[in-house]
């Protein structure tokens, strides 16, 4: 099998899947990652060039991510040859239709609540396959699979509508706030399709949803909400912060179901974790199993990710690239360390994105004490023109704000050492936290 980049978060995690089931897979990535670097230790074959030398002759399938563009020298390689390429998000469905599927969809939330429920089944010795969009810390994969796996746990993606290619059994949707507006017309367009993918449940289907979300009545016979208000099927009271755990008791109807202590701190990731119990009570796994599971769950790597935590410095990195999403790291942050001057550097992910949610992105922005902008992580995208990270920088209000290179913000970093130190973004930034980590962590 070959893999037209393979390093992508999804498409590693697939090429494993099929790694697992004895295939050789081939593949091409445009630069070579911790994870490709573990995917070759894996026995797969990768290469980091355009060379369609490269490609072995005996390839019976191809697997490709929107992501590669299609004047890629290795995709037109394929398609001249009539060689069928596969979508990721195609291939994924198929897997799905023979599986009991649980998919977690939403514009944020997707990959924590993935891994919580992956976390969770795998506790309670049931034979699950999971595909998560993040390497889990407790598994330190990306991919989790059972001998003769029964169900499958997979983020269900929004870009291109690749969720409405799956068969879930149980969906979840966690958001529905405007994103991809490349793909979609508005946020009225991406909210029908959210709903189009909660009505592929069959008839003793279950949809978990956030208790905002707007789910037309009687749309969705079997739904239980989630939230923070007495209303919410599964809710969250008495919240409240230990050293820099978050505590919260479970309530089932009003009735208390258990308490937890969290190793993931802020308010986004209690509405995650009522997420993961409302799915693990739907496959009746004990209340005392899915207590234990989500205590000992350390979280994903870039997703509120601890890299250096004394009393000195504090730094973490997160996947945050939405404003949304932004806020909740940033209001999360505020809460652990309200003493603490913080210093944020932003890597905007894609051009539309950043030219769609420029003046929200520096809205969010403007509530903290310093600011550096790396510049935009242009993805799948051409660049548009006059969008740059500059649009954004141009509207922050901090009085402290740059627009920086890489090797500039290595040298910033070495000369000012900031006491609580934010990466957030979801390009490449997250190649540069290794010797980010280095230089705070140098005395």
């Amino acid at each position: 099998m070959y893999f037209l980049g393979i390093g992508g978060i999804g498409m590693s995690a697939l090429a494993r899947y099929f790694l697992s089931t004895g295939a050789s897979i081939y593949g091409y990535d445009a630069c070579r990652t911790p994870l490709t670097a573990q995917l070759e230790t894996e026995g797969m074959q990768i290469h980091y060039e355009e060379d369609v030398s490269l490609i072995p002759e005996n390839v019976s399938r191809v697997i490709y991510t929107p992501a590669v563009p299609n004047t890629n020298a290795e995709f037109l390689y394929f398609k001249e040859r009539g060689i069928i390429l596969e979508k990721r998000a195609a291939v994924v469905g198929q897997i799905s239709s023979g599986l009991f599927t649980i998919a977690i969809a939403g514009t944020h939330g997707k990959t924590s609540v993935t891994a919580m429920i992956t976390q969770i089944l795998y506790a309670a010795g049931m034979p699950v396959v999971a595909f998560i969009g993040g390497i889990v810390r407790n598994f330190g994969t990306n991919f989790i699979t059972s001998p003769h796996p029964e169900f499958m746990v997979i983020e269900a993606d929004e870009f291109d509508r690749s969720l409405l290619r799956l068969h879930p059994d149980i969906a979840v949707i966690t958001s529905m706030d405007a994103d991809h507006l490349d793909v979609y017309s508005g946020l009225e367009d991406l909210q029908q399709t959210f709903l189009e993918f909660a009505r592929l449940l069959p008839e003793k289907g279950m949809l978990v949803h956030e208790e905002k979300l707007q789910i037309p009545e009687g749309e969705i016979k079997n739904n239980l909400s989630y939230g923070f208000s007495e209303k919410a099927g599964l809710s969250a009271g008495n919240i409240h912060i230990e050293g820099d755990r978050y505590c919260f008791d479970v309530f089932r109807n009003g009735k208390l179901l258990m308490s937890l202590q969290m190793n993931i701190p802020g308010k986004h990731y209690v509405e995650n974790t009522l997420a993961a119990v409302g799915v693990a009570m739907q496959l009746s796994v004990p209340v005392s199993v899915i207590k234990q599971a989500l205590e000992d769950f350390t979280g994903v790597l870039r997703r509120f990710d601890y890299r250096i935590r004394t009393s000195e410095i504090v730094y973490i990195d997160d996947y945050a690239h939405h404003p949304k999403e932004l806020e909740a790291t940033l209001h999360t942050v505020r809460q652990l360390y309200p003493g603490k001057e913080v210093t944020v550097v932003f890597q905007p992910h894609l051009y539309s994105r950043t030219r769609d949610f420029a003046y929200d992105f520096a809205q969010v922005l403007s509530g903290v004490d310093r600011l550096i902008l790396l510049e935009i992580y242009p993805a799948r995208e051409m660049p548009i023109p006059g969008v740059t990270a500059q649009m954004i920088v141009d509207k922050v209000t901090v009085a402290e704000k740059y627009v920086m290179s890489k090797t500039e913000l290595f040298a910033f970093l070495k000369s000012e050492k900031p006491e609580l130190l934010l990466t957030l973004g979801a390009g490449d930034i997250g190649l540069l936290v290794e010797e980010i980590e280095k230089i705070m962590k140098a005395s």
